[in-house]
């Protein structure tokens, strides 16, 4: 989650286990790498699940949402396909101990 990578103001725990799986993802590249085995993680952003309906159907929180990320919308969980085909796959052969944030732009703002 792109929690692994924020404080979590309005929800602390769920952040901090975010946090927690960032940590383990590196300390297993760290532990695993000698015997070729990649360990990487996904970290989406905002996604259109049945979890975030209720932040979606309140108009407030929704813009809230909906302005800070440049793609100015919610992610839908296909895009998350990319990514992960990515990481299955050969091209991602050096990638090792990475969180891949799919966040539509998030982060940056």
């Amino acid at each position: 989650s792109l929690f692994s990578y924020l404080g979590g103001q309005w929800s602390p725990a769920y952040s901090a286990t975010k946090h927690a799986l960032a940590g383990f993802t590196k300390a297993y590249c760290d532990e695993l790498g000698q015997y070729n085995i990649q360990v990487n993680g996904i970290a989406p952003g905002y996604y259109a699940t049945d979890i975030t309906l209720a932040t979606r159907s309140n108009p407030e929180t929704n813009q809230r949402v909906l302005d800070h990320i440049p793609a100015n919308r919610w992610g839908d969980t296909q895009d998350l396909m990319g990514a992960a085909v990515f990481l299955a796959s050969p091209a991602s052969n050096y990638v090792n101990g990475h969180l891949l944030v799919v966040d539509g732009g998030y982060l940056v703002r």
